[in-house]
């Protein structure tokens, strides 16, 4: 699925494209929707420094079991190895 968010809509809400997409991925993270790998992969910046950020933040990392194995099936679908 491609979302397409016109630019009049960044610059009426004085975000850049990639503050948004941060934003997205905090906001599903907080709510558990997706793990932390998806989000900072999805916020395009590695997890340690989306971890800082959350920190930064003052939002709590919840990452058990299983997170870490969604995380390890993400992985593996991207071929990362």
């Amino acid at each position: 699925m491609s979302l397409i968010i016109p630019d009049e809509f960044l610059e009426t809400a004085r975000i850049s494209e990639a503050d948004l997409k941060l934003e997205i991925a905090i906001v599903l993270f907080q709510q558990e929707k997706i793990t932390l790998g998806t989000a900072s992969q999805f916020a395009e910046m590695n997890q340690l420094e989306f971890q800082r950020i959350l920190g930064h933040r003052q939002i709590p990392i919840h990452y058990g079991v299983e997170e870490f194995r969604q995380d390890l099936r993400t992985l593996e679908a991207n071929n990362w190895r």
